[in-house]
């Protein structure tokens, strides 16, 4: 067992990032692989945009439970690379839609089979091992109830039920 393992729930936050950054890395090398020039961290924006004509980046923000800054921020590194563009919402000025350019749908059609090619070998993954197939269900229920428990607040009752001793 190793030390992130042996720490258990102390270290959950840091094997979770653990996890996330080596698969993000994993999924990268995929697209760098097919000599294509894509980011895992705009996949969730790509999706979204797949799926609908545009999408203001507040609905964006909301969709992927970002900050709307965080998304703005995504959003502009995109139209950076002329993958994305915004325009002024017809019906409220103040909202800006985003929509795939040319060089973006084009971008989409090439990295739309990967995403199936991912998809099934993950697939593949979980149902060679038992524990492995219920990650995705563990990380929905983790998810739901880490929404409901105020951590901080229950760490703070414990800390304020611990008499003050003197070391």
């Amino acid at each position: 067992m190793n030390l992130y393992q042996s720490l258990g729930y102390l270290v959950l936050g840091s094997r979770l990032r653990r996890m996330s950054e080596t698969f993000l890395g994993e999924i990268n090398r995929i697209y760098q692989n097919e000599g294509i020039e894509f980011d895992a961290s705009w996949f969730p924006v790509f999706y979204l945009l797949s799926k609908n004509d545009s999408l203001s980046i507040k609905e964006l923000s909301e969709q992927t439970e970002v900050s709307h800054p965080a998304a703005s921020q995504l959003i502009t590194n995109l139209k950076n690379r002329k993958l994305v563009e915004t325009t002024v919402c017809a019906d409220d000025g103040r909202r800006q839609l985003v929509q795939f350019t040319d060089k973006g749908r084009s971008l989409l059609k090439q990295i739309l089979p990967i995403w199936d090619a991912i998809g099934t070998s993950m697939q593949e993954l979980a149902d060679g091992d038992a524990i492995s197939a219920q990650i995705l269900p563990a990380i929905s229920a983790l998810e739901d109830t880490f929404r409901k428990f105020n951590l901080a607040g229950k760490v703070g009752e414990k800390l304020n039920l611990i008499p003050d001793e003197k070391i």
